[in-house]
């Protein structure tokens, strides 16, 4: 079987150093589709280094996205990457993300689980540097094919559906490029690039990366409710429900005013579709969770 579970959770956690600058950022963020319209006030503190701050989402690419790369090549595992799609993914800054750093990951599989006709190997990463904890993350890794093997079929991701009409809506497009542009922040599957290798995976046409679709989200809400705090941001959770084309529109909607799990802040529900093919789902489950805003600057 290629998938050794016993062997992939007793392996020991496995340290990875990461750094970053300004331009891993700036590239990131375009990737993510910042910078429409190229001037506007709130884009530049995406695209301008004098005004950048960081999305947390970066973190799942820093240091050229070795997360979930590693997954893929820890001892125990071994799976053809037609066969793998991202899952889910929960990420919990510790603090807002610098422009420029260098880090520790320290990253181990916590689980496989077994969802009969797939696997799910969830792999969990801390994030750490001289000043401390940066960030914690959850990559749940979907492999077809990989299931059946008797194993625990884990905790169901799936929540009850926000009720009522949306507090907020956005339309964002994406680019014909955009999954050309967003690989070169390092995740580079030939799913998102190929066609051929596409075909092979099952689909028409290449696809736009999950995590592309996952920042997306991200800068909406935080654009839209946050009124660009990034450092509101404590948690971040989605399951990737359904997959995105390239020149598709994403449609985000948000629903406020629940609270979080930890009962001191707010949890906004995010739901997202593609527009074009009649709102299929994009990510679902989704949840950010924020802390109140602090004291206006004197």
């Amino acid at each position: 079987m290629p998938i050794d579970v016993a062997k992939a959770l007793a392996a020991p956690p496995r340290s990875t150093e990461l750094a970053w600058d300004h331009k891993d950022v700036l590239l990131y963020h375009l990737g993510i589709g910042a910078g429409r319209p190229a001037t506007g006030a709130d884009e530049l503190r995406y695209t301008l280094e004098s005004r950048l701050h960081v999305l947390p989402t970066f973190a799942t690419v820093a240091g050229g996205g070795l997360a979930a790369a590693g997954g893929l090549t820890a001892p125990g595992i071994e799976v053809d990457l037609a066969a793998v799609l991202h899952g889910g993914q929960r990420l919990e800054p510790h603090r807002p993300l610098p422009v420029r750093g260098r880090a520790v990951q320290t990253s181990r599989v916590a689980a496989v689980y077994d969802k009969g006709k797939a696997a799910v190997i969830v792999l969990r990463g801390e994030v750490a540097d001289d000043d401390g904890p940066l960030w914690s993350s959850d990559t749940q890794i979907f492999v077809r094919g990989e299931g059946g093997f008797g194993g625990d079929r884990g905790p169901s991701q799936r929540s009850t559906p926000p009720s009522g009409a949306p507090d907020k809506t956005v339309d964002v497009p994406t680019r014909e490029d955009q999954a050309l542009l967003y690989r070169l922040s390092g995740d580079w599957n030939p799913l998102h690039a190929d066609p051929e290798f596409a075909a092979r995976a099952g689909f028409d046409r290449p696809i736009l990366h999950g995590l592309c679709s996952y920042g997306i989200a991200l800068k909406s809400v935080t654009d839209t409710l946050l009124g660009g705090d990034v450092g509101r941001i404590r948690a971040y959770s989605t399951r990737f429900a359904g997959v995105v084309f390239p020149g598709e529109t994403l449609r985000v909607r948000m629903w406020t005013g629940a609270d979080d799990t930890e009962g001191t802040g707010t949890a906004i529900r995010v739901a997202v579709t593609a527009v074009e093919r009649d709102d299929a789902p994009v990510l679902a489950d989704t949840v950010v969770e924020v802390n109140p805003p602090g004291p206006p600057t004197p």
